[in-house]
């Protein structure tokens, strides 16, 4: 099991008496000293706007923001640092694509093909790119395990333009099967963008190996700062789309009436960019690097599996999706029986335990299971068997406190 709990300040933080124990790490995570102290050092030495002076802090500002741009080239394998754009978080990715990619490329007839388990960003978007296009947004429908159905993957069909979904749903904690969706995808000429907010933290994901056209992810979910996305886009889709937001540094050259757009990846990263949040976003990169995906995977599997082992045995308990630990990732939602989730993520903020509750912005998946609204549970690097045992320990008595004697 990994020990790196002394490296996050946040987590010796008490609650109504007792010690927190943060179970919502799906929603965000803490940031250990090591980014901390790499956002400080960079305001108090060497802030200032990048690419545009040539005065020092400018010029220092500059070599930070390319050397995270890098970083991020690196840790997910794109070809080349111009496939890698700078964004606010994964929502501003999606949408990006969307209208930039979405709204200039698909007509009526045309098919964008999602899960229904998909985030409210990567759903919400697609229904304005039809409403602009006239395309038509179709669901691929999961069983009550979660899993994908042969006949809803056979809805890839030739019609299919966008194929779009997470590589870990961030309601059912399960990895898709990626490989197979971008490879029926690719077969019938569809673009795939994957959404990899609940993958990119938690396991290596090679956009070249895996052949997905774009990739959105955040730099908050993987012990970043707030502020920070990234979008990966194949070099050839990129240089076709129109940007996204326009001004400053996305241009080449203005005039009266018209204008020259910048080359990648600057053509849409318009504005003075968040160059405190790429610095957070490559000093996460690092921490987790020097951890290793082999150790940060077997610590968050061993957590799921004494949770779900311990959740199991708990009358009243409905786990949402598989209850197979080697399904899922460190995600966890589950119902109570006659409490409403807001009242459970109460009562268990009483005792010191953060958790989830609500739709998890996920409400047309709810609607299909029945579950508008829900508990969830989530683990990273810095939680411990020993928060999950109190966590199995605590949840009995939410229905207790509610009035019920079993």
């Amino acid at each position: 099991m990994l020990n790196v709990r002394n490296d996050f300040p946040i987590l010796t933080k008490r609650h109504n008496g007792h010690q927190l124990v943060y179970l919502d790490n799906a929603a965000t995570t803490q940031k250990p000293r090591q980014v901390i102290q790499a956002v400080v050092d960079f305001l108090e030495n060497h802030n200032g706007n990048p690419h545009r002076g040539a005065h020092i802090l400018s010029v220092e500002a500059s070599e930070a923001y390319d050397q995270a741009r890098e970083a991020v080239r690196r840790f997910i394998n794109a070809r080349s640092g111009e496939e890698v754009i700078f964004v606010r978080n994964a929502t501003e990715g999606m949408n990006l694509i969307a209208r930039s990619y979405g709204e200039t490329h698909l007509q009526k007839g045309d098919k964008i093909i999602i899960p229904i388990s998909e985030h409210h960003a990567n759903l919400v978007t697609w229904q304005r790119v039809c409403r602009a296009t006239g395309a038509e947004l179709v669901y691929m429908y999961l069983d009550e395990t979660g899993h994908f159905t042969e006949d809803d993957l056979a809805k890839i069909d030739t019609s299919a333009k966008i194929v779009a979904f997470a590589g870990v749903s961030n309601v059912l904690g399960m990895k898709v099967p990626a490989e197979k969706i971008i490879e029926r995808a690719h077969a019938v000429g569809a673009v795939v963008v994957y959404d990899g907010a609940q993958a990119v933290p938690h396991m290596k994901v090679d956009v070249q190996a895996l052949d997905c056209d774009f990739m959105v992810f955040s730099g908050h979910k993987m012990l970043g700062s707030a502020g920070t996305g990234v979008v990966y886009g194949k070099k050839e889709l990129l240089n076709d789309m129109e940007p996204f937001l326009l001004g400053g540094d996305m241009i080449e050259y203005v005039q009266e009436q018209t204008t020259t757009f910048n080359v990648l990846p600057f053509k849409f990263e318009a504005g003075t960019e968040n160059v405190e949040g790429a610095v957070a976003l490559h000093a996460a990169i690092e921490y987790l690097e020097r951890l290793g995906w082999e150790a940060i995977e077997e610590h968050e599997h061993a957590l799921v599996v004494r949770a779900l082992e311990g959740m199991k045995k708990i009358p009243h308990i409905r786990i949402i999706g598989s209850t197979d630990p080697e399904e899922k990732t460190g995600v966890i939602a589950f119902m109570i029986d006659g409490v409403h989730p807001h009242d459970a993520a109460t009562i268990l903020d009483s005792y010191g335990i953060a958790i989830r509750s609500g739709h998890h912005c996920a409400q047309p998946f709810g609607a299909h299971i029945g579950a508008e609204a829900s508990n969830r549970i989530s683990f990273y690097i810095y939680n411990t068997i020993e928060e999950v045992e109190y966590f199995l320990e605590t949840l009995p008595l939410v229905r207790r406190q509610m009035g019920y004697k079993d």
